[in-house]
């Protein structure tokens, strides 16, 4: 009795709290219905003002020499010829009259080359990896998507990177730039990838040129991050040393921080390749061919089988690239080792890979098939994909049904409707009261600041919406993560099965995970939910399998020593010093689940991810980026607030 009495006590301030906030969520639509839904009259017409400006930027802005829209078409058109170049090389072909042209690389050529490369910078994986992606592009029908999409990459990638390293070298070299930089790229990187593709709509046409300078400017901030992470954490004794010998700051730069700096920047490499991969599918929205258009396209007529095979497609060059990126970096840091003191066949092999270029290319004027590969020698796994699903579709249809018909009545319906009917006011003050407990009333000011923004920008109830669907799905995406992630921690062979289907969950364009889950569940909430899930399923996984193994051994054994069973060890012992990890992966898994919903528009979900899309169909550019920025509002909330809890909580470890 005594134990029950001083639980209750414990528990007295926080069901007071709870009687007052029903009171007052009863109370407040009869006290202060404004503070309620947010009334019309106080909507500013932000949209507005943004369309108007960027019409007039377009349209009308005049610099004395030249015109914006002259200015930005002239760069896409600089931009265009290497882009020109790269389609002609592979896919294209150069036309010269009517009568003659030039043709582009022979796939069997490409193919033989782009092997011997493999194998000289990585031996015989490599070169297997590397002729069993191409293989896959012939084979399947997929060549000249494959190669449009591989030529935008090659063009943009590298412009991507050096970009990227040229403004983290500024953000190094000035605090006060670094400052301002870091907000940027807070904002790029929570910014929906719809949202980028509206401004470069209007201000360089529609065109491929177009996609890929989209593609650019969502995959740079990887790039920037790195090389600022890189240059920061170089040693001091390092950078002294180089003070000492005389360097200038170029100096400085080029032969002591980028050499020392090259594996971060390296990760930085990788991930501008993979998130230019994963921007292609959405910037076939404003003129890219290719493997992202293929899978658009088999998205819109419901065709699974060829949506899959492109979707592989894009994850196999991901991979291949990946890997030729880390194995070309490896080289760079080793070339005096013994491994690579054989300079003499490494040229051999090149010249092996440029002749069969040649040679192929050649004896594709007069040999069909090395041109073009016949199309009767094709592969193709879509029927049987679509057999697949129609099976599932017939014999499960009433399975499908009622689980579909469950999660609407008894779990989406009702936690949307509970948050859809919160009060503004109370929302706001409450994250403003969250913030404040855990970092104080800047975090606070700056978490109302952006709340309000969404209430006054006329989106709130959208709002809501999206944040209904990123709550559901970061729940469910947890509940199955984490412990997935616990048992991957405690076996190493789950955990290395389990780092392979995260592989494949995060290269597998976003886009592709809407094809299946629309041909089961038809269009709504639940296939969008189901769709979220899965992409944002990876970081649970990791961080949670990364945070365990890290936890003191010596912590384990004395919880051995003092007889804690091994589930206790892992709920009293584990988990509590692995949470600031575990919290990095939720927060993780937020910043996915936003990046996914906003593409679930495309199969008919309400929220911002709708506003956005409809911005770009109707080429309404205030409409979308002010979604966008509602969009990213919401990330930066929910990405401080989880990072202040995760801080509090290493203090209160002790770590």
């Amino acid at each position: 009795m005594k134990n029950l009495v001083i639980r209750l006590g414990a528990w007295r301030n926080t069901l007071i709290s709870l009687v007052g906030l029903g009171a007052l969520l009863w109370l407040l639509p009869a006290i202060a219905p404004w503070a309620t839904v947010f009334p019309d009259a106080g909507v500013l017409p932000i949209s507005k003002w943004i369309g108007d400006a960027m019409n007039w930027l377009v349209k009308e802005a005049d610099l004395g020499f030249a015109t914006v829209q002259e200015i930005t078409r002239g760069f896409a058109w600089v931009m265009d010829w290497p882009l020109s170049i790269a389609n002609a090389l592979l896919w294209k072909g150069l036309k010269l009259s009517k009568t003659s042209s030039i043709l582009p690389l022979s796939w069997a050529g490409l193919l033989i080359a782009v092997t011997i490369v493999g194998y000289v910078l990585g031996r015989w994986r490599l070169a297997v990896l590397c002729g069993a992606c191409f293989s896959y592009m012939v084979m399947f029908g997929l060549w000249k998507s494959s190669m449009m999409t591989l030529a935008s990459i090659i063009v943009s990638v590298p412009l991507a990177c050096f970009l990227g390293l040229l403004i983290g070298i500024a953000a190094h070299r000035s605090e006060r730039a670094k400052r301002v930089i870091i907000v940027i790229l807070d904002f790029m990187q929570t910014v929906p990838v719809f949202a980028y593709l509206l401004p470069v709509l209007f201000l360089f046409g529609f065109s491929p040129v177009s996609a890929m300078l989209a593609t650019m400017i969502y995959a740079m901030p990887a790039m920037i991050r790195s090389t600022i992470l890189g240059f920061g954490t170089t040693p001091s004794e390092i950078i002294e040393f180089g003070s000492i010998t005389g360097a200038t700051q170029r100096q400085m730069t080029w032969k002591i921080l980028v050499p020392y700096s090259r594996p971060v920047l390296i990760v930085g490499i990788n991930q501008v390749v993979v998130l230019s991969l994963n921007a292609v599918i959405i910037a076939s929205l404003i003129g890219a061919g290719g493997l992202g258009f293929d899978v658009l396209k088999a998205l819109r007529t419901l065709r699974i089988g060829q949506g899959l095979e492109a979707g592989v497609a894009i994850v196999l060059i991901a991979i291949m690239l990946d890997r030729i990126s880390f194995a070309f970096s490896q080289i760079a840091q080793s070339r005096h080792d013994s491994h690579l003191t054989h300079q003499h066949s490494h040229r051999i092999y090149m010249l092996a890979a440029v002749g069969a270029l040649a040679l192929t290319t050649g004896a594709s004027y007069f040999i069909d098939a090395l041109r073009l590969f016949p199309k009767e020698w094709s592969l193709s796994t879509g029927s049987v994909v679509e057999m697949v699903v129609d099976y599932i579709t017939i014999h499960l249809f009433d399975t499908i049904e009622a689980l579909t018909a469950f999660l609407y009545i008894y779990v989406l319906n009702p936690f949307r409707d509970v948050l859809v009917g919160l009060p503004w006011v109370f929302v706001v003050a409450a994250l403003g009261l969250l913030a404040t407990k855990l970092s104080g009333w800047r975090l606070a000011v700056i978490i109302c600041a952006m709340m309000t923004f969404i209430a006054i920008s006329g989106f709130w109830e959208k709002a809501m919406i999206t944040v209904y669907l990123i709550g559901i799905s970061t729940i469910i995406a947890s509940l199955i993560g984490i412990p997935l992630g616990v048992v991957a921690s405690l076996n190493d062979r789950v955990s290395a099965i389990l780092r392979v289907v995260c592989d494949t969950l995060q290269t597998l364009p976003s886009f592709v995970y809407l094809v299946p889950v629309v041909m089961l569940f038809r269009v709504g909430d639940v296939p969008a939910l189901i769709a979220v899930v899965l992409y944002a399923l990876a970081p649970a996984i990791r961080y949670t399998d990364v945070g365990l193994r890290r936890v003191d051994p010596s912590l384990l054994e004395g919880a051995t020593a003092m007889g804690c069973t091994r589930l206790q060890t892992i709920w009293r012992v584990r988990i509590p010093m692995a949470l600031p990890e575990i919290l990095l992966g939720l927060n993780q898994t937020i910043m996915l689940a936003i990046s996914m919903l906003v593409i679930t528009a495309l199969v008919g979900t309400r929220d911002l991810g709708q506003e956005v899309y409809i911005g770009l169909s109707r080429a309404d550019t205030g409409h979308g980026l002010v979604a966008g920025i509602c969009v990213a509002f919401l990330s930066i909330v929910s990405d401080r607030l989880i990072q202040a809890y995760a801080s509090d909580r290493r203090k209160a470890l002790g770590m």
